[in-house]
């Protein structure tokens, strides 16, 4: 059966190889507005479970992986900062406080079953962080383009104080503990 990630994220890309699994990705294009009232968790798992669905329309015969994740601060969901300054922003409010990532994983094949979504949560406690620390970090990791603005795979880890959930990887957007279950539970084992 052939085996999509409806994703174009080159990390959870690069997490899914370590399974040693063929597959394809296809990025889906789909609006990823809160809606009034939703709450983070549901936020993360409507987004992942859409993504699953825009690409199954087309391949109905596939296996469809599809996750998304909130970072939320307090009461903030804090994005992809896309700039320094947005970046720099949320570490020095992150700094000696608690982020909550919610990764999201949904698979489905869309001719079988409906989708199966899960949650799973991820907390990362940073020390306190300097100005001059944020500034060398996002120069030498270069952020931009993830939740939370930081890599904790890389120099990332050095900005927390601990780390608290049950699979590392859902901090890189693809929980494959989570993963792997729901694999197994369609007949695909592994390893």
């Amino acid at each position: 059966m052939k085996i999509i990630l409806a994703s174009g994220s080159p990390y959870r890309k690069r997490l899914l190889k370590r399974l040693n699994l063929t597959f394809a990705c296809i990025s889906p294009d789909i609006d990823e507005t809160p809606r009034p009232g939703e709450t983070p968790s549901q936020l993360a798992g409507r987004l992942s479970e859409e993504k699953a669905q825009a690409v199954a329309r087309d391949n109905p015969d596939s296996l469809i992986i599809a996750s998304d994740q909130v970072a939320v601060l307090g009461q903030t969901i804090l994005g992809k900062p896309g700039t320094e300054e947005s970046a720099f922003r949320q570490l020095k409010e992150s700094s000696e406080r608690t982020v909550e990532f919610l990764t999201s994983i949904t698979i489905i094949i869309p001719s079988q079953n409906k989708p199966k979504t899960c949650v799973v949560p991820y907390k990362v406690k940073f020390r306190s962080l300097s100005d001059s620390e944020i500034t060398r970090y996002i120069q030498a990791d270069n952020p931009l383009d993830c939740a939370g603005s930081f890599k904790w795979e890389q120099l990332g880890i050095s900005l927390f104080e601990e780390m608290e959930g049950s699979d590392p990887t859902a901090l890189e957007g693809l929980p494959l503990i989570t993963l792997c279950k729901l694999l197994r539970q369609r007949g695909i084992n592994l390893p």
